[in-house]
């Protein structure tokens, strides 16, 4: 169990660097993703250890959010190209008002 928790804290840690550090949406999105499976793995892992079905249930509701996720991030992004021409995040702040 240890091992499994180990990992999903170092996967989550990479998605959280990944979303502090990035400047193109893309990437941020998909550090996003790899947050949410971080998260889900944990579930995972926690409901092996018990012997419970419930981490797998809470891993379907998981990947249902990160497709809700990835569909609205990427109306968004191409929203953002549209308007703006560029994918920095850094230019979104002249969409004000």
């Amino acid at each position: 169990m240890e091992q499994g928790l180990v990992l999903a804290a170092l996967l989550f840690a990479m998605g959280l660097v990944g979303v502090m550090v990035r400047r193109n949406i893309i990437l941020i999105l998909m550090s996003v993703e790899v947050m949410l499976n971080a998260c889900g793995l944990a579930f995972i892992v926690a409901g092996a250890r018990w012997g419970q079905a419930d981490g797998q249930i809470m891993f379907m509701l998981i990947l249902a959010i990160a497709a809700a996720e990835v569909s609205v991030g990427l109306g968004l992004l191409l929203q953002v190209h549209r308007r703006l021409g560029s994918i920095d995040i850094d230019k979104t702040s002249r969409l004000k008002g």
